[in-house]
C-alpha cells in the first residue's frame, strides 16, 4: 500500500498524479483543505450550506465508510430540542456517511455548528474508506458528555439526515437501517410519554 496525499490506495495500480484523485477540485495546495466525515444532518449539503454560508456541493467527495464505530443518539440538541447523532467506538460495526474536502476557512463555522466551543462535540481524527482508498487524518465529531440512553430525534432532524443520506448516495440498505433506527426511537418515546405524564 502507498500513502498518497493523506490516503492509502488499496490496489496494486499506480496512478501518475495521485493529487487529482484526492481532490474533488483542481487545487494545488492540499494544506488549504481538510477532510471531514459527516454522518448526521451535515450529510445534507443544503443544510450544511445554511450554517457555513456557502454552497458545499462542490466539496462533496462522496459516500464513505467509517469502520469500528456505530451510530447512536447520545446528545440532546438545545437548538433542535431532540436527540442528535453521535458515533461510538464498536469494533463490530461501521457507519456510512459523506466525505467532504472543506476549505480551512470553514473550520471554525463547522465547529460552532457542532457546539465545540460549548463542549457539545469534539474532534475525532479517523480513517475512512471510499472505493479502494483509505483517507487518513479525517475529522469527524463525537459527543463529549454522552447521554446514558438514546434520545429520539424529531421529525425535522430525521428528514434532513435521510435527505443527506439519499442525496449523497449512501447504500439503500444503510438508509433503511438508519430510518428504522430513528423511527423505533420515536415510537419508544411516544410509548413512554403517557407514563411520564401519569
Amino acid at each position: 500500500m502507498t500513502v498518497l496525499s493523506g490516503k492509502t490506495h488499496l490496489s496494486a495500480v499506480e496512478f501518475p498524479d495521485p493529487q487529482i484523485l484526492s481532490t474533488p477540485m483542481p487545487q494545488s495546495n492540499m494544506t488549504e483543505f481538510f477532510y471531514y466525515f459527516a454522518y448526521g444532518s451535515c450529510m445534507c449539503p443544503v443544510d450544511l450550506k445554511r450554517t457555513l454560508g456557502e454552497s458545499t456541493h462542490t466539496y462533496v467527495i462522496g459516500p464513505a465508510l467509517l469502520k469500528g464505530y456505530r451510530l447512536g443518539f447520545y446528545q440532546r440538541s438545545q437548538r433542535r430540542n431532540c436527540g442528535v447523532l453521535d458515533v461510538v467506538k464498536d469494533p463490530h460495526s461501521y457507519v456510512e456517511g459523506v466525505l467532504y474536502q472543506l476549505p480551512w476557512r470553514l473550520s471554525d463555522r463547522l465547529d460552532e455548528r457542532e457546539e465545540v466551543p460549548n463542549g457539545g462535540y469534539r474532534h475525532e481524527i479517523v480513517e475512512v474508506h471510499r472505493d479502494n482508498w483509505i483517507y487518513r487524518n479525517v475529522r469527524t465529531y463525537v459527543v463529549v458528555n454522552k447521554l446514558e440512553e438514546e434520545l429520539a430525534p424529531n421529525d425535522w432532524y430525521l428528514n434532513v439526515v435521510l435527505r443527506g443520506a439519499v442525496t449523497c448516495g449512501l447504500s439503500e440498505q444503510y438508509c433503511w437501517k438508519l430510518f428504522h433506527h430513528m423511527h423505533q426511537l420515536q415510537q419508544r418515546q411516544k410509548r413512554q410519554q403517557p407514563l411520564r405524564s401519569a
